[in-house]
């Protein structure tokens, strides 16, 4: 079971956008603490087609699930929205540096 909530709707990923941001070459996190009473973590995923068609921008998107299954329920700040912007490069990058450039992100950001 993951351990979040999914954003869909854009004034969620807007309010988002005030928070903390940490940039790698495959992606952008955004850490916006809620300030509300809900403990939970809450994701966003946004690719915009500059990356690439849909396909390319899917396999991305799913990375980015598995990622974030694996590492925000320890990593994670709790009553927080992350959100995932995905970049050009983020496609061609090993999935085992892109693990280590979310672990890296979360840390500094949980902080």
């Amino acid at each position: 079971m993951r351990g979040y909530t999914v954003i869909k709707n854009r004034p969620e990923f807007l309010a988002a956008n005030r928070g903390k941001r940490y940039a790698t070459p495959g992606f952008v996190l955004l850490v916006h603490d809620r300030r509300d009473d809900n403990p939970g973590k809450r994701l966003g995923i946004t690719i915009t087609k500059k990356v690439g068609n849909a396909v390319v921008r899917n396999r991305m998107r799913r990375r980015f699930r598995a990622l974030a299954a694996e590492l925000l329920s320890e990593l994670g700040k709790q009553g927080a929205d992350h959100i995932l912007i995905g970049r050009e490069g983020g496609i061609e990058r090993d999935f085992a540096v892109l693990r280590e450039d979310m672990a890296k992100a979360l840390r500094k950001l949980a902080a």
